[in-house]
């Protein structure tokens, strides 16, 4: 039972600038889920739900009844508006969707610097980092570790289901928000995590959350966040001093410290936990983008993904794509997923059928062409093959009697092969 929803309303905002259906299951988050043709999460105390139009995001949102009693206390359980006008739900999704951003700028600025994001791209427009609670950003990729975003997403699920606090249902589907540090520090929550599937992740969890809750000064995980990111609910801070600013290299650094985070995790926190754009987490897709597309290791027999070669395949795309790296690399991320093959494949569909419409116009000027007077061929052949041009246009000008012609003319190379035998 919800004691407040909202009619839908709606934010102008076209298919190029955020494509939901893209951005929500490219392996960013892994909360949200989709039903009847709209994707429903819980973000900061509610239930938000989208769908989309060519020009407009939709939003509804479900505010959770306080009779119920939830599972756990979270510090993110926003309270209920008592009137529409307090509900900041618009503001929350400008922030979470990081709308202060100008992707089509963006893209125009990756595809001049770097051709196979222009040839890739076109394919996958709208693809937005998130703007995520770190510590939600944090668990849910060390649940990535050695896995797939299907089974992520499951486990993100249950761990849900079983330690966050309920806020509300839609149809049959309970919506539990992410729980807290503090609630995942409890003896036996190692134990239980293992019974629910998440195997040697389960360590690395409940010994992070006891690091967070408890050994960590509050506040220190939003301590390592870009100050030019702002984290939702968080006040601006004021401009500081350039020795006393965190930097992404810092908060890399950081973050290594934490049990079950190597240089992947790390990066996957700071890009879309902690606002530094130019994180380029690099997994096995993307070390496979760089090997086929980028000619890493091209002069070396060794193609394993080493520390060092993990740092130069990252500062490589920093160079390439600017400050904002790890967004384009999302984009190309999103195009070498199974999920999106079917996409992909439409992508490049498309532009070979463009191919044959422009040699049958070109094909159709040739037949019906006039016939001209024709010219004279030497008669030696390797003299004549070396004068004949392989343009289509340049063999309007020749005339052939033979009954075959009109057949023959329809690709250059027969012609000239029929010719020549011709001239034997």
């Amino acid at each position: 039972m919800t004691i407040a929803k909202t009619e839908w309303r709606k934010l102008p905002l076209s298919l190029t600038e955020l494509c939901i259906d893209t951005t929500l299951r490219c392996g960013q988050s892994f909360r949200w889920k989709k039903l009847h043709d709209e994707w429903h999460c819980t973000l900061h105390g509610r239930i938000v739900s989208l769908k989309q139009d060519p020009q407009h995001l939709h939003y509804r949102i479900i505010w959770p009844d306080p009779a119920v009693p939830s599972t756990s206390v979270s510090s993110r359980t926003g309270a209920v508006p008592e009137n529409a006008e307090l509900d900041d739900s618009k503001a929350l999704l400008q922030n979470y969707f990081n709308l202060h951003h100008d992707l089509h700028g963006l893209y125009k600025q990756w595809a001049d610097a770097d051709p196979n994001f222009r040839k890739k791209a076109s394919g996958f427009m709208g693809v937005r980092i998130l703007n995520q609670d770190a510590w939600e950003a944090l668990v849910g990729f060390i649940c990535s570790s050695n896995n797939n975003i299907s089974r992520i997403s499951q486990m993100v699920h249950n761990l849900c289901l079983h330690y966050g606090p309920y806020i509300g249902t839609i149809g049959d589907q309970a919506f539990h928000d992410f729980p807290s540090p503090d609630s995942l520090t409890a003896d036996g929550v190692e134990a239980h995590l293992r019974q629910l599937g998440f195997g040697y992740r389960a360590r690395y969890i409940a010994e992070t959350a006891r690091n967070i809750a408890q050994v960590r000064p509050a506040g220190w995980l939003q301590s390592l966040r870009n100050p030019d990111s702002v984290a939702w609910g968080s006040t601006v801070k004021p401009k500081q001093v350039e020795d006393e600013r965190p930097t992404y290299k810092c908060a890399h650094e950081s973050l290594l410290e934490l049990c079950g985070v190597g240089p992947k995790v790390a990066d996957c926190v700071c890009l879309m936990g902690l606002g530094w754009g130019e994180a380029v987490p690099v997994d096995t897709h993307v070390w496979q983008i760089a090997l086929r597309d980028y000619k890493f290791g091209s002069k070396s027999k060794n193609k394993t993904l080493s520390k060092a070669m993990y740092d130069a395949v990252g500062d490589h795309f920093r160079n390439l794509w600017g400050l904002q790296a790890g967004w384009a690399h999302s984009v190309l991320f999103t195009a070498d997923l199974k999920a999106f093959a079917d996409q992909l494949a439409a992508q490049t569909k498309e532009k070979a059928d463009t191919k044959p419409i422009k040699s049958e116009v070109m094909e159709e000027a040739v037949l019906t062409a006039p016939p001209l007077a024709p010219t004279t061929i030497p008669s030696k052949r390797k003299r004549a093959v070396k004068a004949l041009s392989p343009h289509v246009k340049a063999e309007t000008i020749e005339q052939d009697t033979s009954p075959s012609a009109t057949t023959a003319i329809l690709t250059a190379k027969r012609r000239r092969s029929q010719r020549v035998m011709g001239r034997k």
